[in-house]
């Protein structure tokens, strides 16, 4: 389905552009990358992981989620494959789009139990959003400490996430601080504390109390410092290379920053020779095998290859989280599907959707320059065939 060019053995393929016109793209020869079944010595890194739709489930709007276990499964294999722990059930999973409570608690039971049987790290999402609208910050209390309750019990490390409940019903910072205290008061292990910012999720405008991130900020501080010793770490999501600089050197000693950045996370992980962050990162869903090979680099301590592995992700993971950013699990999935993790191209919900078919077409280019596609040629025809579906001859 791919024509053959003198350029490349491989072919070419076709991608759209908004202009109505076309772009050759000639598929690169894939690259041999090297497993790492170990964690990384250095740094921890968490990737965050999507979820797979069973293709013959009535995954629409509204509907409950009807989960393919296997190709979910298999993926997170894949990442542990490659070094990875797995941030489980998390906005990467549709976590409040899609994914439903009794999907969120088999999906972090049944991937707990594959942690443990591969010697891998998890950690999985406890928030609120399996009870409806709650009137009060007590009543958002009570659903934190269910949800913290059955994580633990699987046991995952709890990673505390950002409720919308309680960004509706908190009328000032005492609010957030008063919830969160009393959670890390309760929780058996250290847990990993989760600001996911607006452009993720609109819902979370104004959380710790404020929509000056000044202010939220130290009101995040005087949480982290007050309860220091149940916090492993802080996964901050506001894509602020320079928020998450100055947040980082001002934690107490140690307590991680796990880095959310999907715009700067190379030079953030990498460090400016006093800190450096740790990751929790969708990205990471997306570009794993180079990631792992820029960070087993980074245990050498060869940083010349660290920056030559990552180099090539970054435009892939800007792409990816362009805005509107609350959309990225899209590319993810596509991405996915053209590397052959998974059988079809559906997303819970029906958000496969949410992107269009030039955003698509550019996401596959620059997973084909970076190298990134295990077999460019079944990329290729899968994602011609979804290009004819949509309506676009490619």
């Amino acid at each position: 389905m791919t024509s053959l060019d003198t350029a490349t053995s491989l072919g070419t393929v076709r991608i759209p552009l908004a202009d109505g016109g076309t772009e050759e793209v000639a598929l690169r020869e894939p690259r041999a990358w090297a497993e790492h079944p170990r964690p990384f010595r250095t740094r921890v890194a968490f990737a965050a992981a999507h979820v797979v739709a069973d293709p013959r489930g009535e995954n629409v709007p509204g509907a409950p989620a009807v989960v393919d276990w296997e190709s979910t499964l298999g993926f997170r294999r894949h990442l542990f494959r490659h070094g990875f722990g797995v941030a489980e059930a998390m906005d990467t999973a549709q976590r409040n789009m899609g994914l439903d409570w009794p999907a969120v608690q088999e999906l972090v039971s049944r991937s707990a139990v594959q942690a443990r049987d591969h010697g891998a790290r998890i950690a999985a999402g406890a928030g609120t959003d399996h009870v409806g609208p709650l009137a009060t910050v007590a009543e958002v209390r009570g659903a934190y400490a269910e949800q913290v309750a059955f994580v633990e019990d699987t046991g995952a490390q709890v990673i505390l996430m950002a409720s919308r409940q309680l960004a509706a019903v908190a009328v000032s910072p005492d609010d957030y601080l008063g919830v969160y205290a009393d959670l890390l008061r309760q929780v058996r292990e250290p847990v990993v504390l989760h600001w996911l910012g607006e452009a993720f999720d609109p819902q979370l405008r104004g959380y710790w109390g404020s929509t000056d991130t000044a202010a939220a900020t130290a009101t995040f501080l005087d949480l982290v410092r007050a309860h220091a010793d149940k916090v492993d770490g802080v996964k901050v999501s506001l894509l602020s290379a320079e928020h998450e600089v100055g947040l980082r050197a001002a934690l107490p000693e140690g307590v991680r920053l796990y880095t959310g950045d999907d715009f700067h996370y190379p030079e953030l992980i990498r460090g400016d020779g006093e800190h450096h962050s740790d990751a929790l990162l969708g990205a990471f869903a997306a570009v794993t095998p180079a990631a792992s090979a820029a960070l087993a680099a980074l245990d050498e301590g060869d940083l010349a290859t660290y920056d030559a592995e990552m180099a090539p992700t970054l435009p892939l993971s800007r792409h990816v989280f362009e805005a509107p950013t609350w959309h990225y699990k899209t590319g993810i999935a596509f991405l996915s599907w053209l590397s052959g993790h998974q059988p079809g191209f559906t997303m819970v919900g029906g958000m496969q959707s949410s992107r269009s078919v030039v955003h698509l077409g550019r996401l596959f280019a620059l997973a084909n320059e970076a190298r990134l596609l295990p077999d460019p040629q079944l990329a290729a025809r899968r994602l011609e065939l979804w290009l004819a579906g949509a309506g676009v001859a490619s």
